[in-house]
């Protein structure tokens, strides 16, 4: 007997409490239950399917039920499933961290392996406060751009800059300041705000810890872009006056701009570096936080409390996620997904240009695999993303915008003609949203 739909939503609804999600809504707006997954494609329980054109919240590279990851996952599963990593070790948590040390930016040689994104941002956070304290200086507050995400934690929420957020847990927050994001992907807009972030490193470098940044694109702001001179600026600076710089490459990281990393396109290293999503292929939560030399040393002596690192999880460096993400970085060096990956990013700049004859298209941006389509004239209240999240599922394409902004970053395998698809049903979507105003 096939199970429905509705039967699986109705038990869903009377024990879930889902994230970013106003409860209320599903009062009129179904869930999506879903039974099974394969490449770019899910399936509910009545078989209809979704080009997952979102990745699953930006987390898979190389589609669902990947056969190399799985396979990969499975026999890890009859060797060792977890294992305390204070005081012991495991090939895998090993392996793994040798090969991040081996195709991240050159001076980032120690990983410290956390279980989120937003976890790995408290964990940097905290190492580079603490890095200051172990050198006699009090150094508490931290700088980040304006429009930035960082997670939902209470660290990572302090560093952010998303309004609502801010409003609703300000008193909870960490001390932090901004500066001005460059407004667009210009090189003349990447130096203009570097002048307002020199103005504040020389007047407040003394108390500030680190600069955190999203390099090249702020994902939940809306898929804002800016320059990689703002990256190569910012690295001259916070050098210059003794702060650190942090890359969230969470998002970013493994190949979604062009390059493995978004820092790479300016080739510097930073003091650390975050990831997570992609890490693991979208398949089981791990994040590390990748750090130098000289941040390392600065905790290492004979046993003092005091200047031990202080922050550990109960599945910090779990095998299985390893596992893994070791079975992500295998598909990266046994194919050319970065080219493959430019390729395709080519067609889907030219399936962008026909967006641009549509009249509520306030403009149109990319970086990679990551395309954005902005749409203007719409008050928030209208909520059009949703209205476009609906139009694709009865379509057959996952989107979930971020307001008014309709984004595409599918996993790597997408083919051309799903692409087409993907594209031709968000294009059709704003159409009708033009047609109906």
């Amino acid at each position: 007997m096939m199970v429905k739909n509705s039967e699986m939503m109705q038990r869903d609804l009377e024990v879930i409490w889902h994230p970013c999600t106003q409860m209320k809504d599903h009062e009129t707006l179904p869930l999506v239950p879903i039974k099974s997954g394969k490449g770019v494609y899910l399936y509910d329980f009545e078989g209809n399917s979704y080009i997952d054109a979102v990745s699953s919240w930006w987390v898979n590279l190389f589609g669902h039920t990947n056969e190399t990851i799985n396979s990969k996952i499975k026999a890890q599963l009859d060797t060792l499933e977890h294992v305390l990593l204070a005081g012991f070790t495991h090939e895998p948590a090993i392996e793994l961290a040798h090969k991040l040390v081996n195709i991240t930016p050159g001076l980032l040689k120690k990983v410290f392996y956390v279980d989120n994104g937003s976890s790995a941002v408290e964990a940097a956070l905290k190492m580079s406060y603490h890095y200051h304290r172990n050198q006699g200086k009090h150094k508490s507050l931290f700088l980040s751009l304006t429009n930035s995400y960082h997670g939902e934690t209470i660290g990572a929420l302090s560093v952010g800059d998303v309004a609502l957020y801010k409003e609703t847990y300000e008193p909870l927050l960490i001390a932090n300041m901004q500066v001005p994001v460059p407004k667009d992907q210009s090189q003349a807009a990447a130096k203009e705000a570097l002048k307002s972030l020199e103005q504040v490193l020389q007047n407040k470098a003394d108390e500030i810890a680190a600069l955190i940044l999203e390099p090249l694109v702020q994902g939940a702001g809306g898929m804002h872009m800016y320059h990689a001179a703002y990256l190569t600026g910012a690295r001259i600076l916070t050098k210059r006056y003794n702060v650190h710089l942090i890359a969230d490459e969470i998002m970013t990281g493994f190949g979604r701009t062009g390059k493995m990393f978004a820092c790479d396109h300016v080739d510097i290293s930073p003091d650390f570096m975050t990831l997570s999503k992609g890490l693991t292929g979208g398949y089981l939560p791990l994040s590390v936080v990748m750090t130098t030399d000289e941040v390392y040393n600065a905790f290492y002596c004979d046993y003092n409390e005091y200047k031990a690192f202080l922050h550990s999880h109960s599945y910090t460096g779990n095998p299985l996620a390893c596992t893994a993400a070791l079975a992500t970085l295998e598909i990266f060096e046994e194919n050319d997904i970065l080219c493959e990956n430019a390729k395709k990013s080519a067609y889907i700049a030219q399936k962008l240009e026909v967006f641009k004859v549509l009249e509520n298209v306030k403009s149109i941006r990319q970086q990679g695999m990551i395309a954005a389509v902005e749409l203007s004239g719409y008050d928030a209240k209208e909520r059009i993303g949703l209205r476009i999240y609906q139009y694709g599922l009865k379509e057959g394409v996952l989107l979930r915008p971020l307001g008014n902004v309709i984004y595409f970053m599918p996993p790597y395998i997408i083919t051309y003609s799903q692409i087409d698809k993907m594209m031709d049903v968000a294009y059709e979507g704003i159409k009708e949203l033009e047609m109906r105003n």
